[in-house]
């Protein structure tokens, strides 16, 4: 399965230049996690509920004055429409962060969550899966498939 099959649509964006006020007001109105950050329609960062009320605010005890510029997270961990879930979830568990932004071409297409992929997981999400001819173990080496079997002839 690839990203653009479980990828949500449309994308809240926000310009690094708002107030941090702004981002945490958009998120709540559209019942979202996470905003896409840009800068004159390129995607610099990324900005999650947790940012704007995580460590970063704490110091300043308040959002107000605050940017988006100055809380978000960058750069954006960023994945093509093309990309396999299984590669998705590696990335944003290796980089330990909850959405990624699907680009093509520079072109924002929609943004992979943790929820997206837990959607994913709670209903079962089907792969098709072939079926693999058993290979004998090689006698002179234990653990390891002979070099070159030939299925139609039967033989190595």
């Amino acid at each position: 399965m690839r990203v653009h099959e479980c990828m949500t649509t449309p994308v809240i964006t926000i310009e690094k230049s708002e107030s941090v006020e702004s981002a945490f007001e958009k998120m709540r109105q559209n019942r979202v996690h996470h905003l896409v950050v840009v800068d004159r329609q390129r995607v610099v960062g990324v900005i999650s509920d947790y940012d704007t009320g995580s460590e970063k605010v704490k110091p300043y005890t308040s959002m107000k004055g605050l940017l988006v510029e100055d809380v978000m997270s960058e750069p954006a961990y960023c994945v093509e429409p093309d990309t396999t879930i299984r590669e998705a979830a590696n990335k944003m568990r290796g980089n330990r962060i909850g959405c990624l932004p699907v680009l093509e071409n520079g072109e924002l297409l929609g943004m992979v969550t943790t929820t997206d992929l837990l959607d994913l997981l709670g209903q079962g999400a089907e792969r098709i899966v072939g079926t693999a001819e058993k290979q004998p173990v090689s006698r002179e080496n234990p653990g390891s498939k002979p070099a070159s079997f030939n299925p139609r002839l039967g033989k190595y």
